[in-house]
Formats: structure tokens, sequence, C-alpha cells
């Protein structure tokens, strides 16, 4: 039998589980949370160049058509995109820690039970880890509630027509805000089941 077999085995059942769990999650988590991170940034990176794009606005005045072109600025979608840009970062906090559950995992497969993680360091890593994705999850979703209202309120406006309904117009690329929020806000609720997963795991 060779060393790493006699390794292997000194190993506790329970510990070669949760090593096991802690890659598995760990590796699902990063990847999730680091395709949706990439796909996120380019979107806002996209809004952001284009949030105060210039817009054609023709006035509903009688018997008179004369296009005029309008910086439409949207303090709404703007604050949306400020609050999904934090959410982002800490995403980027999410994914460092979805790395360290992997290393965990590595850890946890070392046979001397003195350099083994110890019960309570893991789960502290764990907490850590919810508390990232539910403070990422609190300030996207505020960003998605600032945009979706800023919308609501042009959509509103834009009903009544004329000069003011024709600034007011809603833009794809003010949709594109509200997909960047969904993406991290899903981003974040992958993470937090793995995490809350993980928990499980090791309480069993």
């Amino acid at each position: 039998m060779s060393s790493r077999n006699i390794d292997s085995y000194s190993i506790p059942p329970a510990v070669r589980r949760a090593a096991s769990s802690f890659r598995l999650a760990g590796w699902v988590s990063l990847w999730s949370q680091g395709v949706l991170a990439i796909v996120s940034a380019l979107v806002l990176l996209f809004a952001a160049a284009n949030l105060n794009s210039p817009v054609v606005s023709q006035p509903t005045i009688p018997g008179v058509a004369v296009p005029t072109t309008t910086m439409v600025n949207n303090p709404g979608t703007g604050l949306g995109s400020l609050f999904a840009l934090i959410g982002l970062l800490i995403l980027l906090g999410g994914v460092f820690w979805a790395y360290r559950y992997v290393m965990l995992s590595r850890q946890l497969k070392v046979a001397d039970a003195q350099v083994r993680p110890k019960r309570t360091t893991v789960i502290q890593a764990l907490q850590i880890g919810i508390l990232i994705s539910l403070s990422g999850i609190l300030v996207t979703l505020m960003g998605a509630f600032a945009t979706v209202g800023s919308l609501f309120g042009r959509s509103v406006t834009q009903q009544f027509g004329g000069i003011l309904g024709s600034l007011q117009f809603i833009r794809p690329i003010d949709i594109l805000v509200v997909q960047a929020n969904i993406n991290i806000i899903l981003a974040h609720f992958i993470a937090l089941l793995a995490s809350l997963w993980l928990l499980r795991s090791i309480n069993r």
C-alpha cells in the first residue's frame, strides 16, 4: 500500500467528506460568480459609456416638428449603476472567498491533525462567506429598486407625451442596468447557497 493511501485512510471519514464538499462547492461557486461578474462588469461598462448619450427628441407642438438633441441624465439609473458597482466589488470578494473554500478542502486533506484546520476555523470561514453574500445581495437589491423605481416614474411621465415625455423615454441601456443588477444578485445567491450547503454538511 502506498504512503498516499496510508495518509488517506488516516483522515477521519467525516473530514474526507467535508474536504470533498468544500472542493465541489468552492469550484462551483468560484466559476459561477466569476462568469457572472465578468458579464456584469461588461454590461456596466457599456451602460456607463452610454448613460448620458444624446437623445433626439421631437416636441409635439401643433404645426411644428423640430427635432432637438438633448443630453438625458437619469439620476435613478445612475444610482442603480453605483449600487450595482458596489455589489460587483463585493462579488469579487466572494470569488476570492470561494477560492478560500477550495484551499480549505486541500488543508482538510492533510493527514496531520495538528496542521488540519479546526472545526471553529471552518465554521468561521463559512460565516464570513454568508456575510459577504448577504451584504452583496442587500446592496445590489437597493440598486435594482432605485433603477426600477426610476424606470417606472419615467414610464408614467411618458404617457403624457409632449416635450417632457420625449425626454423621459426608457432606453434599452436602462434595461441593461437592471440586467446587471439581476446577474450580480444571482451570483451572490449561488454563493450563499454554497455556503449554507457546506454549513449543513459539516453539521451532519
